[in-house]
């Protein structure tokens, strides 16, 4: 289901494996693991709870049987996680560097937007918005091609919705890694480089 790390490379059993379907704390991203790591077990950002990651996406799944304030409360969830990975990778790359050291503000400040950037795009906005259109989508298709009751309607919406996160995972990531390497970390200076391979 996934792709080995590169040999010497550390796994990250929440990242790397298909632990991160089941919601475990861990942020998404391509099997092969860039630079940065993500949350883990212990961080700032894994104390959110498990699944904080993917709350937005079973929001949206819901979206049709609850009311626009939980969803709304599943983004706020998700963003909470964002902006604590972010943070976290930020005082990581920090500890890396000995105070003293020329470049050490710009290798947190990279971190952190890189972070922030790659978690919000591949975390909340792009899966947020592909759920919605699934779920939208399908209750409108099942509302004119059968006569079946609301509630099943709402239902089945709401499965296809939730059975779309795993497969819409891997093609975000690495349309997002792909999309920042394009652009944004091309801006970066040399002191640190993120990159998705």
């Amino acid at each position: 289901m996934s792709e080995s790390p590169p040999r010497g490379a550390e796994r990250d059993l929440y990242r790397d494996t298909w632990v991160r379907y089941l919601g475990e704390s861990g942020a998404r991203g391509t099997a092969t693991p860039p630079p940065r790591s993500y949350a883990k077990r212990g961080s700032p950002a894994s104390s959110l709870g498990p699944g904080e990651g993917y709350a937005n996406e079973v929001g949206e799944a819901f979206r049709s049987m609850v009311p626009a304030a939980v969803v709304w409360l599943s983004y706020g969830v998700s963003s909470s996680y964002v902006l604590a990975d972010a943070i976290d990778k930020g005082k990581k790359a920090g500890e890396q560097v000995p105070s003293p050291e020329e470049g050490r503000s710009t290798r947190v400040t990279i971190a952190v937007v890189d972070t922030f950037v790659w978690q919000a795009l591949a975390s909340v906005a792009i899966p947020g918005f592909t759920i919605n259109r699934v779920c939208a989508a399908s209750l409108y298709v099942l509302g004119t091609a059968t006569r079946w009751p609301l509630a099943v309607r709402k239902w089945t919406t709401t499965a296809l919705g939730l059975l779309a996160i795993p497969v819409i995972i891997h093609p975000i990531d690495r349309s997002v890694d792909f999309l920042l390497d394009s652009s944004l970390r091309k801006l970066y200076p040399s002191v640190q480089k993120p990159s998705s391979s």
